[in-house]
């Protein structure tokens, strides 16, 4: 590592003031800073191997290549960057034609993924002003602003101005590895400040996912949201029910699953947005008072598991989100309609589940394993004989078992299940019978007497048998 990007490390915020003065540009300005190599503590060591060979080859071939975003971003925080996008001049079919091992995809927006192993290296083309005629290549927007597709080509000012915010509008050029900063972007990120590119009201519109977005960065990277940024957000959420729920589905998993859930969930629900993407499990909270507890524990669990490297699992933190509404349905069937509870529980299931689909999709790889999480809750206070066994053995019994610990932590149940599941599973053959036993037991300790099979009576032998 540098000695330069060590010194940076140490002390980001006055790095950034010793390079760029205190000057201040309007935001948005056309005229890139432009920050040369020996004056930011980027480094190439930095980048994939990946990443180097798609800059290369676009440059090789006379194209300009940059890598931009999210990268550059985490690089001058001093984080080790992990996405890799690269932003060019060349167009996708010309991005296509240089990689064997590359897709086109999207029609909203179409980008390039070239693909080494594993790793995807997402190449964009400069996107031009969406009102501009380009011929074939045009921008349509709805009645309310969204942009439905953006296939406009520009050059790197205008790709520039196009991008959501201030501190995602850096390039790395690999020509002269030199950092372009169209929109001050540097100097937000030494005040660790959140601020849109634009018009916020009207970039919301555009594409209702920035509010998402906004609330993912802000709780990521520590940063606060500027006043203009923040202040359209409450008004504009109910936008978000215009996306898509594929497209959604994507956003919840980096929303809960990148490490910063917690924070995310409370930025949500501060700023209206939560109960856009899950109206059931936010009325649940006025009734259950234990449902906001369990959506935060079984966040704090998923952000402990990512920051060990362990996996995770949407279908559990779906298990979690929905929980509440699904508790909610349950009791209505039963007092409503007389339904035993395990068919309460079932016919709740797929009612909160049809009306979450027409907010954020969840695919059937997730849905049913999380219909066996919920389901399971009915059959591990079972736990007489070879059911028990059976309960163990199940393939979601370990993902119930945790589910059920959050349950008692958050209130809603007693403890003491649990506490007798985490004894059966780490006893050995003798102490399993002794706690199946005192499961058998009455209150006083003494084995409950077994129930007498009746005897079947014979029916009388009839004489016309024989014939």
């Amino acid at each position: 590592m540098i000695k330069g990007f060590t010194r940076f490390l140490q002390s980001p915020g006055e790095h950034l003031k010793s390079l760029f003065g205190p000057q201040d540009a309007p935001v948005g300005g056309p005229v890139p800073r432009i920050i040369p190599r020996d004056e930011h503590p980027v480094s190439r060591q930095l980048f994939s191997d990946a990443a180097l060979k798609v800059l290369y080859r676009l440059h090789n071939a006379g194209f300009e290549a940059f890598l931009v975003g999210g990268c550059i971003r985490d690089a001058l925080l001093g984080r080790m960057p992990k996405d890799f996008d690269v932003a060019t001049n060349a167009t996708p079919e010309e991005v296509r034609g240089l990689f064997r091992n590359s897709r086109i995809i999207g029609r909203r927006f179409r980008i390039v993924h070239v693909r080494f192993g594993r790793e995807v290296i997402e190449v964009t083309t400069f996107r031009g002003k969406p009102g501009d005629d380009h011929g074939d290549h045009v921008a349509q927007q709805s009645d309310d602003g969204m942009l439905l597709r953006d296939n406009v080509w520009g050059d790197i000012e205008e790709d520039a101005l196009r991008r959501d915010f201030t501190i995602n509008a850096l390039y790395y050029n690999i020509a002269d590895f030199s950092i372009h900063d169209f929109a001050d972007g540097v100097r937000d990120i030494d005040a660790r400040t959140l601020r849109l590119i634009g018009d916020p009201a009207t970039r919301y519109r555009e594409d209702p996912v920035r509010m998402l977005r906004a609330v993912r960065f802000a709780a990521k990277l520590d940063f606060d949201l500027a006043g203009a940024t923040e202040s359209p957000i409450r008004e504009l959420a109910p936008l978000l029910l215009q996306v898509p729920p594929a497209r959604l589905f994507d956003e919840v998993l980096k929303l809960f699953m990148g490490g910063h859930g917690v924070e995310t969930f409370h930025l949500l629900r501060e700023y209206g947005l939560f109960a856009m993407l899950f109206p059931e499990a936010d009325e649940a909270f006025d009734e259950l008072p234990w449902a906001e507890t369990l959506i935060e524990q079984a966040l704090a669990s998923t952000d402990k598991r990512v920051q060990e490297e362990r996996p995770v699992t949407p279908a559990f933190l779906f298990a979690a989100l929905l929980w509440g509404p699904v508790q909610l349905r349950q009791r209505d069937h039963e007092r409503d309609e007389d339904m035993p509870p395990i068919p309460a529980l079932q016919a709740a299931s797929q009612r909160v589940i049809s009306r979450q689909l027409q907010h954020v999709a969840i695919p059937k790889r997730f849905s049913l394993p999380m219909r066996d999480i919920w389901d399971l809750q009915q059959r591990l206070p079972s736990r007489r004989g070879k059911r028990v066994f059976q309960t163990r053995d199940h393939p979601r019994f370990r993902a119930a078992y945790d589910f059920l610990l959050l349950r008692e932590a958050a209130g809603e149940i007693e403890p003491g299940l649990g506490d007798w599941w985490t004894a059966f599973q780490q006893a050995d053959e003798h102490e399993q019978r002794r706690l199946l036993g005192k499961v058998d037991a009455d209150p006083a300790g003494t084995p409950a007497p077994r129930k007498r099979r009746r005897r079947r009576r014979r029916k009388p032998r009839n004489p016309t048998d024989d014939a």
